[in-house]
């Protein structure tokens, strides 16, 4: 019902759509971005798209899968351009920063994530940090379930080499 008001472009039914799941996108957000802010930059690209944009969707009930691969494509794209510029302040903080074994262990996590490829890398990251089952991650990135498995399987394995481990 909230669907076909905010596609009757009801606002209100759009927020309350978006705050049912607000946690969920927030996690996915925090997956790709890594950090608070850039998170809740990505989320509000995806609010305004979402605002100019559901009159397109087709089917009500795909609101949330199609609202996360929104998210997902917002992501990507802040990625795209922030990687293209480099902050040479964020780069000494964290530099002076000392690390806590846990964020060493992260650290070298992402080292040997940065490895794999970026369609690995996503699907893992999905998988492992997002907890998402190989349906919704198929979903979310629009590819057929073994590709996901695939995906994971071969990234697992190359990490596994990397970091010293026996194979699969």
């Amino acid at each position: 019902m909230l669907v076909k008001k905010a596609k009757q472009g009801d606002k209100e039914a759009l927020v309350q759509l978006i705050m049912a799941e607000k946690q969920t996108y927030y996690k996915l957000a925090y997956v790709y971005m890594k950090n608070a802010e850039d998170a809740m930059d990505a989320m509000e690209d995806m609010i305004v798209i979402l605002y100019e944009s559901i009159h397109r969707l087709k089917s009500e009930s795909s609101f949330y899968s199609w609202s996360k691969t929104i998210l997902a494509n917002c992501c990507k794209n802040s990625l795209k351009k922030k990687s293209k510029v480099v902050l040479l302040d964020q780069f000494q903080e964290e530099r002076q920063n000392s690390f806590t074994e846990e964020k060493d262990e992260q650290l070298r996590l992402e080292k040997h994530l940065s490895e794999l490829n970026s369609k690995q890398q996503e699907a893992i990251r999905l998988r492992y940090f997002m907890d998402m089952d190989y349906q919704n991650i198929a979903e979310l990135l629009k590819i057929p379930v073994g590709t996901v498995k695939s995906r994971i399987s071969i990234g697992l394995s190359k990490l596994k080499v990397v970091i010293g481990g026996e194979e699969l």
